[in-house]
């Protein structure tokens, strides 16, 4: 007997298939029903303690070394350099012969101012004889009172011409001397600017030289005013404790970023503010022995502010801003929540924030993973020190200098 298949219906295959697609969507339906989906993980953050200490404050000042005495070596009479009697860029000594202007001339002065000396004072004692007798032949009325009266004026005349010469004298034995040109000062001397055979003139405008002394030498470096009202104000308000004696030692750090092995003192701060900076002067003096610092030479000096005892120091990683610029903080409170600080910055201290107001001593401050959390959000709190031993990147679990816990 022969069956009629209908081509419009589906084959055994067909039903087949669509029968197993049925099971696995029921089964997927009822997994759906029979399970819930767990909560997100707590974040975890890096914390470091706040531990108040004692810290010497410091500031770090630009400046540039001055020279701590200058003489610029001129010509008092004119002439002819004979000889220049110094090895340029040597140390010389005060009242050291430096050149030799030709003496000739000034010695002639002072030999005819020396012989019109002696001619006055030898036609002296003739005179003085002479008004001598006419003052007893007055009294027998010998001459006349205008005989007398002459006579006594040339003995004063004559004296006064033996002063005149005596001061000749010594004003051509004085620019004598001035034809030999010495060191007003010791320390190192520069270049010279003449030759032996240059004419000079006296008090010339371009000196023949110039010596500096260089030990001990000048530091000038400059101050914000509004680093100097900031150190008033912590002053006032009993903030930074000063030491009188230390407070005047100084460091030194070159431009190579050596730091100089000799410690200097703060002399002086200048009065004026320089209006087109804003900042003042202050002087300092740093022994020089070996010539190191050269005078132009750019430093920076680092001056003793003061010693705050309970500071409070963040890193700086730890430091947020808002979208208006105002520092922050987070740390994780008494229920493992993070919240948010607003911090009163004072100064940088190597890597960290000197804080005035915002944070206490044990506040638990988040360092590493503040880019998982936001205030009020429950954090789990891994201390510095324990991330470190668990095998983290090196250097993100150490603990900044305070403490941490």
């Amino acid at each position: 007997m022969r069956l009629n298949r209908n081509d419009d219906e589906p084959g055994n295959g067909t039903l087949v298939l669509l029968a197993m697609v049925g099971l696995f969507l029921l089964a997927g339906c009822d997994l759906g029903h029979g399970q819930q989906a767990g909560p997100p993980p707590v974040p975890e953050v890096v914390t470091v303690v706040m531990e108040p200490r004692r810290v010497e404050l410091t500031t770090e000042l630009p400046g540039r070394t001055t020279a701590f005495l200058v003489a610029e070596v001129r010509p008092q009479v004119n002439g002819i350099i004979q000889k220049r009697r110094f090895q340029e860029g040597s140390e010389v000594k005060a009242d050291q012969m430096l050149y030799q202007i030709d003496p000739a001339p000034f010695q002639v002065a002072h030999d005819s101012a020396k012989a019109s000396l002696g001619k006055a004072e030898a036609s002296l004692p003739a005179v003085r004889s002479r008004a001598e007798r006419y003052r007893e032949l007055l009294v027998d009325r010998a001459v006349s009172r205008q005989d007398y009266d002459d006579a006594t004026a040339t003995v004063d005349q004559v004296r006064a011409e033996i002063e005149y010469w005596k001061t000749a004298v010594a004003a051509a034995r004085i620019n004598l001397g001035y034809t030999r040109v010495t060191a007003p000062i010791s320390g190192r001397i520069g270049r010279s600017s003449v030759t032996d055979g240059a004419l000079v003139t006296a008090f010339q405008p371009t000196s023949l030289a110039t010596i500096q002394q260089l030990d001990p030498i000048y530091v000038d470096v400059t101050q914000s005013t509004t680093e100097l009202l900031r150190l008033r104000r912590h002053l006032e308000g009993g903030l930074l404790d000063q030491n009188g004696t230390r407070q005047k030692r100084v460091r030194l750090i070159l431009e190579d970023g050596i730091v100089y092995p000799l410690d200097g003192t703060f002399q002086f701060r200048d009065v004026t503010v320089d209006p087109s900076t804003g900042s003042v002067v202050l002087r300092l003096v740093f022994p020089n022995p070996e010539g190191l610092l050269l005078p132009g030479m750019f430093v920076r000096a680092v001056v003793k502010e003061g010693v705050r005892e309970q500071a409070i120091l963040v890193p700086q990683q730890a430091v947020s801003r808002d979208p208006k610029g105002n520092p922050f903080a987070l740390i994780v409170d008494a229920e493992a929540k993070a919240q948010r600080r607003m911090l009163t910055l004072d100064q940088a201290i190597g890597d960290q924030w000197l804080v005035t107001t915002g944070l206490a001593a044990g506040d638990r401050v988040i360092v590493e993973g503040l880019q998982k959390v936001r205030p009020g959000v429950a954090v789990k709190a891994v201390p510095g020190d324990v991330a470190r031993q668990d095998g983290g990147e090196p250097g993100k679990a150490s603990a900044p200098t305070g403490g941490s816990n």
